[in-house]
């Protein structure tokens, strides 16, 4: 069974939403991944050594990744040195700008733990559509996907 970690956080209730989207698509293989979805705050670095995937689920803050999803790097990032490379990763950025200020924060970060982007970011504007759901969902089961058959 492959291990698919969602770390996500919310103030307004729409990237909540998006992630809650996400991981209605992963449990769709709830056979072959097991999914763990966490609010950043409560995750850790046993968290993410237990996941063969992971999706990043954040608003954009004043141009940037929100403080809690910081907050979990900076608790992991020396830590998991060395032990993370080469894990897939995704992004769901909500915002009401363009989202590329989070994006390029995380993507940065992501570089120094040695992470692959294996999709392109699902930035997401303004109130949460049925479309922006789809789409959530449509990238978490990719996600899922891909790792159960090791495309990543």
């Amino acid at each position: 069974m492959k291990h698919l970690l969602l770390i996500w956080h919310s103030q307004s209730g729409r990237t909540r939403s998006l992630a809650e989207a996400a991981a209605e698509g992963i449990r769709a293989l709830a056979g072959e991944v097991e999914l763990r979805m966490l609010r950043a705050a409560e995750a850790g670095l046993d968290d993410l050594l237990w996941a063969h995937g992971l999706l990043l689920a954040t608003p954009e803050n004043f141009g940037y990744m929100s403080g809690a999803l910081k907050d979990f790097m900076d608790r992991t990032y020396y830590p998991a040195a060395g032990k993370t490379l080469g894990l897939p990763y995704a992004l769901i950025i909500s915002c009401d700008t363009d989202g590329s200020g989070a994006v390029r924060s995380i993507q940065r970060i992501a570089i120094g733990y040695g992470w692959t982007a294996v999709a392109e970011p699902l930035i997401h504007r303004g109130a949460c559509t049925p479309q922006a759901l789809a789409q959530a969902r449509e990238l978490g089961e990719g996600l899922a996907a891909g790792i159960a058959l090791g495309v990543f």
